[in-house]
């Protein structure tokens, strides 16, 4: 799997509309999240056209949240990037020596991206039931990411079924919710383990939270991507600025899940170097005064102590009331040559 091998989480920095309509702020974007260590910058390959109707209905208007009382048309046409920006755009990410990706949301737009030798796919969560399109995504045989925001597991079962029949054998899974931005308290991260319980271990997490608390959480769920919105200032606006990562923030998110991933270690028991280190200050067994050849260990003249460099503690009982063997000196460590448990 393409994130399998990663030594912390697989970091993507979301563009979507908050370039603001100026492909010059868009690649100062690009060049911020390179900048802050992200491993990869995503765009959104759409028009307005191949989203929705130009139309002022009720349905076609949206009720409460961020976007409120906006149509789907505006919303759509304000925050697209214009696809003859996206070679200029794949380019300059080159150069800054970050991947660039896109969210493709027709398959049209699948073709053009194509043409562009974008190498991974995002399927949005609003897209992952769009099974035509999940299908054609799937015919490029490359390797596709999708977010999993507010679909059930027939859902995400259907969706799977469609990629891996038609070409797509690398997905990777994106708990999200679709919340815009999303209440810490309904993040629901335990569903992580249930998503790698029934897909496996490539499970990431698409993050509309503010801050980087989730994200940290779930690097410690042992998720695999990390995908958050990205803007210069939220105080310049745009369509997903309140929700976004200021440089600074992502530079932190990169930096403190990275730390996070390393402290997960591989979950084998055994003593790290710095236990190794310390292994000193455990107990063993002393003598407490000189011990002579023949004279029989007692709790008078035998100790457990610090350091740890005699015999483990769990000696002390089968030793007392048995011979020892030869001379020990006081404050010498007691050692299995010294015993009658030498065979």
């Amino acid at each position: 799997m393409m994130f399998t091998s990663q030594n912390s989480p697989y970091i993507i920095a979301e563009l979507s509309g908050n370039h603001n309509g100026d492909i010059q702020r868009a690649k100062q974007l690009i060049t911020e999240a390179a900048k802050a260590g992200a491993n990869c910058v995503k765009l959104q390959t759409y028009t307005p056209d191949s989203m929705t109707l130009n139309a002022d209905t009720p349905d076609f208007t949206i009720q409460g949240g961020l976007w409120d009382g906006r149509t789907l048309w505006d919303l759509y046409e304000e925050a697209h990037t214009p696809y003859d920006w996206h070679a200029e755009l794949f380019d300059h990410a080159a150069a800054q020596n970050i991947t660039c990706i896109s969210s493709p949301f027709d398959e049209g737009a699948v073709d053009f991206l194509e043409t562009l030798n974008c190498p991974f796919y995002k399927i949005a969560s609003f897209e992952m039931t769009d099974l035509p399109l999940v299908r054609h995504i799937a015919k490029t045989g490359k390797p596709v990411i999708m977010s999993t925001g507010m679909a059930s597991l027939n859902e995400i079962d259907c969706s799977m079924d469609i990629l891996k029949a038609h070409g797509c054998g690398d997905v990777t899974l994106l708990h999200c919710i679709s919340g815009y931005p999303t209440p810490i308290n309904q993040s629901n991260l335990k569903l992580i383990k249930s998503l790698q319980a029934r897909y496996g271990d490539c499970i990431g997490l698409s993050d509309h939270t503010l801050g980087n608390m989730t994200a940290l959480l779930a690097t410690a769920l042992g998720v695999k991507v990390i995908e958050k919105h990205f803007t210069i200032r939220r105080e310049d606006g745009g369509p997903d600025a309140a929700f976004s990562m200021e440089p600074h923030e992502l530079e932190s998110l990169v930096k403190e899940t990275s730390i996070a991933y390393q402290a997960l270690g591989d979950g084998s028991v055994v003593r790290s170097e710095v236990e190794m280190a310390n292994k000193g200050f455990r107990r063993s067994l002393y003598a407490a005064r000189p011990i002579k050849a023949g004279e029989t260990f007692t709790k008078q003249n035998l100790r457990r102590v610090r350091p740890g460099f005699g015999l483990a503690p769990e000696y002390f009982d089968r030793l007392i009331g048995t011979e020892c063997r030869q001379d020990i000196g006081f404050a010498q460590a007691i050692e299995l040559h010294h015993t009658e448990l030498e065979s």
